[in-house]
């Protein structure tokens, strides 16, 4: 359940705009505000069964859109890509202290690297 919570997250994060107000809203009180159905009906005086079809229906909206664009799996793919760069750069600054003198310019380059890839992971 918990992968499924995440999943919706993700794709409401990426996606999230392309549905209206009242998917939006419908959407962010069942999976963040973590109301049930009937809380959410009660409260827009809807019957549990419509607010299920809003949320489905954002469901899919949001996974249609993540099908044809891909998105998401090439985010976390350069998100992967990204922690391998920094480990090389890691590896590296070893190799560079290991063989005594360490030169300097290289690790001042490590650095850089590493610092453009946490900028790079922080947008």
């Amino acid at each position: 359940m918990k992968n499924q919570a995440y999943r919706m997250a993700l794709l409401f994060d990426f996606y999230g705009d392309m549905l209206t107000d009242r998917q939006k809203e419908f959407f962010d009180l069942y999976y963040n505000e973590d109301l049930s159905l009937a809380e959410i009906a009660e409260n827009y005086d809807i019957t549990r069964q419509g607010v299920r079809d809003v949320i489905v229906r954002a469901e899919g909206i949001m996974q249609e859109l993540e099908d044809k664009t891909g998105i998401i799996r090439r985010f976390q793919k350069m998100q992967s890509q990204l922690s391998d760069i920094d480990r090389f750069a890691d590896s590296i600054m070893e190799m560079n202290d290991q063989r005594g003198s360490g030169d300097p310019a290289i690790e001042g380059l490590c650095r850089q690297i590493k610092d453009t890839v946490a900028q790079m992971k922080q947008e």
